[in-house]
């Protein structure tokens, strides 16, 4: 099951953030690697400042969304304040690409 996660950070949380981005970086591309992040990146405010983020992910279901969220060291640490999840579906691009009118 495909997810989008908007995930706003805490007030006055971008230095936070960025001690934890390493360690963050690290763990989205080893779940990149076995498929569960599709694509993502950080929400900016209008200086350019990170102030949240956006994950597209894949999971089996719901238990195992939540299962990376308590991995996941924005939410662990409270840079992530709000944390909001959609159902998704993504478009297959390269199905759509192929297709003729």
């Amino acid at each position: 099951m495909q997810f989008v996660i908007v995930a706003r950070d805490a007030p006055n949380a971008l230095e936070h953030r960025l001690a934890a981005r390493g360690t963050h970086m690290e763990g989205i591309r080893a779940r990149k690697q076995v498929g569960e992040i599709i694509d993502g990146g950080a929400i900016l405010d209008e200086d350019g400042r990170m102030v949240g983020s956006i994950v597209m992910c894949e999971f089996p279901d719901r238990a195992g969304l939540d299962a990376y969220l308590a991995d996941e060291i924005y939410a662990r640490q409270r840079v992530w304040d709000d944390i909001q999840i959609y159902p998704f579906h993504r478009v297959d691009w390269s199905a759509l690409m192929v297709q003729t009118v």
